[in-house]
């Protein structure tokens, strides 16, 4: 089929398709002509790149600036390695390096999450870096990337624990589940920051970003919680009663037969909890902590960037993008992997 006919099969089959795309398309042509003419005739980008520093990594010391590059060499190193390994596109590497290679990238993301903290943070041996400091995208992704980590395996044991046998802990689990489902994400993160430090003792004090990461950390257990659960459920009772014909214990059939297959099942839904979870980080900046929505609020604070609220929003709102969609092409790059 030409573009021809596919034109005219899809667009202008009858009357009112026609009309319709004629309309449409003079509604999309004066919609981008205008933004156009806004960016580069109208717009003040000048808030944008005077203050990139502080969209990035906000009042972290700027001498110490290597330390970030030396992190984001670090990931940018593993993550190449890593997207290497699991897409075909590197079929000599898979062949000859992924019996070596897999078994040990989880011990390296982990042992790189701590280096780069050291880093950021400091202490042993390092100038320590006040968290209060840890600003911008920088705490974003800090942020993002601690509660996806805590919030997926604690997600998937409330999943198990809600399918269990046992009463309590499938009441514990349901209740649990049940209640912070029903909360909104804001009252659990000024609970955190507010209400935690109340029931602990006066000699302990948990730092802000702990706080943070706690709230966001119970807020998507539960929801990652229903997501796995409803992975589990798509597997039939089969696979359970062939695993133990085969002399398997319950916790290796979870391990490596069901789990598995159920967590493969429920990739788009984990991604979007994760997505979700990336956004909702914007909401900190309603409990003192200065992420990337805080640290606009910031600048638009400023006297000599007043009003210029069209330009900030939209470049971190881009920000946002950029990173969301990067997750969700990843996650449909596995999936499709996974379906091979």
């Amino acid at each position: 089929m030409n573009m021809l006919s596919w034109f005219r099969k899809n667009l202008f089959s009858t009357w009112y398709n026609g009309l319709s795309t004629i309309v449409c398309l003079i509604f999309i042509f004066w919609a981008i002509k205008n933004i156009l003419v806004w960016s580069f005739t109208q717009a003040q980008w000048q808030v944008v790149y005077l203050n990139l520093h502080l969209f990035l990594v906000g009042r972290y010391p700027q001498v110490l600036y290597w330390r970030i590059w030396i992190v984001a060499g670090i990931i940018t190193v593993l993550g190449l390695i890593t997207w290497g390994v699991f897409t075909k596109h590197q079929n000599v590497i898979k062949n000859r390096f992924s019996q070596f290679i897999i078994p040990l990238l989880a011990p390296a993301w982990l042992l790189s999450f701590a280096i780069n903290i050291w880093l950021i943070g400091g202490g042993f041996g390092l100038k320590s870096v006040s968290t209060n400091l840890w600003n911008g995208l920088l705490l974003t992704l800090l942020m993002a990337t601690v509660s996806i980590i805590l919030s997926f395996p604690f997600g998937v044991l409330l999943a198990l624990g809600r399918t269990s046998k046992l009463f309590i802990i499938r009441w514990f689990s349901i209740l649990y589940i049940e209640i912070f489902r029903g909360l909104p994400l804001i009252g659990i993160l000024f609970l955190a920051q507010v209400m935690l430090p109340l029931f602990l003792p006066a000699d302990l004090r948990l730092d802000r970003l702990v706080r943070g990461i706690a709230g966001l950390v119970l807020f998507s257990a539960a929801y990652m919680a229903e997501n796995v659960r409803g992975g589990l459920q798509s597997i039939p009772r089969g696979q359970s009663e062939a695993a133990k014909a085969l002399g398997l214990n319950t916790p290796l059939i979870l391990i490596f037969v069901v789990l598995p297959q159920a967590l493969r099942a429920v990739i788009p839904a984990i991604v979007g909890q994760f997505i979700g979870l990336f956004k909702d980080t914007s909401l900190l900046s309603l409990v003192g902590l200065v992420e990337l929505t805080g640290i606009a609020r910031t600048i638009l604070a400023q006297p000599r960037f007043l009003g210029k609220y069209a330009e900030v929003y939209i470049f971190i709102g881009f920000v946002y993008w950029i990173f969301c969609y990067s997750m969700s092409f990843a996650a449909r790059k596995l999936e499709k992997q996974l379906g091979n």
